[in-house]
């Protein structure tokens, strides 16, 4: 896998958010010629944490609505390999704002797409879309065949990103592959409105946990680490037919409720006395979700190779070494 990434010329967007960030330090790593596209830079992103100063040479600060500066970066960095991470990824926010989910995660796709299309060096891209395109399941675990129901704002902009992927495609052959991971977890998420690490801080400042919904929905968590190997499985096999324009699921098979998980994480750290609250005041919420990851076991030989149990622990472990850093 590394040998393959050596000396790429590889465009990230969305490289300062979590995923992105330890896609960046993996691919640096790995020896890749790693480009950023950031509209901002905040000083307590995951790849600037003293522990992993790994830096690509090359961020440009700009937004993918600007569909020349995109095309410049493609022209002047040669961009071989391209990540689309970049999107508004929080539910709550999405379902309040729809319009500038929809202008973020929609526009600046169709941007990204038209510039990669008309690119004389690209010959593999990647797009993010997410468990969430399927919306309501008509059966579990959801294979990739399972047509895209998505019926809330979020949702609905990852599977519109999807379209617009297979457009390009199928119309321009345009070299792209489709990722839809479950929830994924890990060590520097700052996104403190998703249920791992708001559980983990609490625990850290010994207050009781809050869970927003009635904490009966169904899940899948898949560690960080097994998130990128996917990613990368998948970028490298772009070339065979069987996986260009093509869609994979990477799930973790450990289905889960939300109160299980919180007592797990409860357990693990050792604070049993703190119970948690449930407030049950969530909304436009999928009730049960999980993947089948058949697909990319079978065709990339990807395996999740973290355990929920393990994976927590070691995401505790991030979260209590580092929570200084935001716990205002």
């Amino acid at each position: 896998m590394a040998d393959f990434w050596f000396g790429k010329r590889v465009l990230i967007t969305g490289g300062t958010g979590f995923i992105g960030s330890w896609l960046v330090k993996s691919l640096i790593k790995n020896g890749s010629k790693v480009t950023l596209l950031v509209r901002d830079l905040h000083p307590n992103v995951f790849f600037s944490l003293k522990q992993n100063q790994l830096f690509p040479k090359n961020i440009v600060i700009g937004d993918l609505s600007n569909y020349d500066l995109v095309t410049r970066i493609f022209n002047e960095y040669e961009i071989e390999a391209c990540f689309h991470l970049a999107a508004q990824a929080i539910v709550g926010v999405a379902n309040q704002s729809p319009l500038s989910t929809f202008t973020s995660n929609i526009k600046g796709t169709w941007n990204l797409l038209e510039a990669a299309r008309n690119s004389k060096t690209l010959d593999r891209m990647i797009v993010a879309s997410s468990d969430k395109a399927y919306g309501e399941p008509i059966e579990v675990p959801i294979p990739e065949s399972h047509p895209l129901l998505a019926s809330h704002p979020y949702d609905a902009s990852k599977a519109c990103e999807e379209i617009l992927a297979k457009t390009y495609y199928h119309s321009y052959g345009l070299p792209i592959a489709i990722s839809r991971c479950s929830n994924i977890y890990g060590g520097g998420d700052l996104n403190f409105s998703r249920i791992i690490p708001d559980i983990i801080r609490s625990i850290l400042l010994d207050k009781q946990p809050i869970i927003r919904s009635d904490g009966k929905s169904i899940r899948e968590y898949l560690y960080i680490s097994d998130v990128i190997s996917g990613y990368l499985s998948l970028g490298k096999n772009l070339s065979q037919k069987n996986v260009k324009g093509e869609a994979f699921n990477f799930g973790a098979s450990n289905p889960i409720s939300v109160i299980e998980l919180v007592n797990k994480l409860l357990r693990i750290t050792e604070k049993n006395n703190l119970k948690p609250k449930i407030m049950n005041k969530t909304s436009n919420e999928i009730k049960i979700q999980y993947l089948s990851s058949k697909k990319a076991k079978n065709i990339l030989n990807w395996y999740p190779k973290t355990s929920l149990d393990d994976g927590l622990k070691q995401t505790f472990e991030w979260y209590r070494d580092n929570l200084n850093l935001w716990s205002s």
